[in-house]
């Protein structure tokens, strides 16, 4: 269960995911970089990748601050609330 993660921190959640081009909108709680691990977790949601590209206001950036809504490409599908943790 995601709620039991110990090597995880949060760092927001997703809102909303659009399931044609696999691009989930992560409301963030704490920055995020390009490089940085993630992991995806909720109710049928649990998996890690990396973080290869992003982009906010559909601008690529390199990383993203506390309060940005970034739009990310994900291997999977997600749930919108899914929460977000960055991974060690």
């Amino acid at each position: 269960m995601f709620f039991m993660v110990k090597e995880a921190k949060p760092i927001g959640k997703v809102s909303p995911f659009f399931d044609n081009i696999n691009v989930a909108v992560i409301k963030l709680d704490k920055g995020l970089k390009v490089g940085d691990k993630i992991r995806i977790a909720g109710g049928t949601t649990d998996f890690k990748q990396p973080v290869k590209s992003m982009q906010v206001e559909h601008e690529k950036v390199e990383k993203a601050k506390k309060g940005d809504a970034v739009g990310l490409k994900v291997k999977e599908k997600v749930r919108e609330n899914d929460k977000v943790f960055l991974v060690k």
